[in-house]
């Protein structure tokens, strides 16, 4: 699979990342081949977080993985931390507390990337600063990120943190895509004009930071999978349409369109069908044309000014 740099890191990971929410709907062997074909399609980047499944999703990856030394290497884990259940934390205790259970789970003694879970307002970003530095030096984790922040709160985090935030994990899909219609509505008076985050997709740009898409075919949150959706007939219509040009799936087309910004983005995939990742990493080896993007854009009922 195509790969890149992650942010302004020396790390190379795939233009796909895997993401690990649901695999403890799986069982054992089902995680396994999960796991497994993943890694053949060459998606070795593998998204994990400390509540997803309450743990557990991270347990059941590291025995399907077969988690050993020389299997660690060929992998690179990320995680993410800050949520606990009716509020955020992004405390020195709790974020030191929080590797050192996600190392355990996933049996490893490192993370290659560690993202603050969405924003903590009650955030001393000093703490922050101190934890990050102390998992620096142990070597625990590697590079670090943020989800769900927008520029503003980023700046106030780098103020004080030293190491670079790589990544920010936030919600894109072609029916989700305020970040981008709203910078073609610049000095508009209509509700595309509304900047809900602060420029956050120029922002990652101008400082190096990879926007990660999570819930690449939702629409709303969660309220379900605009691909085949009556919801959206003309969008559907349309993909399937330029589908069919390539000879390759719906789910190939939606995420080639989040691929096809210059932003370089790293998507997170949801499934844990294998079929449909097979799919998803088809879609690195696609670049849509900008008359096909720009289409696609306008079906999901974008208007351009």
């Amino acid at each position: 699979m195509r790969t890149f740099k992650l942010g302004a890191s020396a790390l190379e990971v795939p233009a796909v990342a895997v993401g690990c929410m649901r695999i403890n709907s799986l069982d054992k062997p089902g995680a396994e081949r999960f796991v497994r074909s993943a890694l053949d399609l060459g998606a070795n980047f593998f998204d994990h977080a400390d509540i997803y499944g309450g743990g557990e999703c991270e347990e059941i990856f590291a025995e399907a993985v077969g988690m050993s030394p020389s299997v660690r290497e060929s992998l690179i884990l990320q995680s993410k931390c800050g949520i606990r259940s009716g509020q955020f934390d992004f405390s020195k205790e709790h974020i030191l507390g929080s590797v050192d259970k996600i190392l355990q789970r996933l049996r490893t003694d490192y993370l290659d990337v560690l993202l603050l879970h969405r924003p903590d307002t009650l955030v001393e970003p000093e703490e922050v600063a101190e934890a990050f530095d102390q998992l620096e030096r142990s070597g625990k984790v590697r590079h670090f990120g943020v989800s769900n922040q927008n520029p503003m709160q980023i700046q106030l985090l780098q103020k004080f943190v030293k190491q670079p935030l790589v990544a920010n994990q936030l919600q894109l899909s072609i029916t989700n895509s305020t970040m981008i219609s709203q910078g073609f509505n610049v000095n508009m008076e209509n509700e595309s004009a509304v900047n809900r985050d602060g420029s956050v997709l120029d922002f990652c740009r101008l400082h190096d930071i990879t926007i990660q898409p999570w819930s690449p075919f939702q629409y709303g949150f969660f309220e379900g999978v605009f691909l085949g959706s009556a919801k959206f007939p003309e969008l559907n219509a349309k993909i399937d349409e330029v589908a069919e040009s390539y000879g390759v799936s719906a789910t190939t087309i939606a995420m080639a369109w989040l691929l096809r910004h210059p932003a370089n983005m790293q998507p997170v995939t949801g499934t844990m069908n294998i079929e449909r990742l097979t799919d998803c990493v088809r879609a690195a080896d696609i670049r849509l044309t900008r008359e096909e993007w720009y289409a696609i854009f306008r079906a999901a009922g974008n208007v351009l000014p």
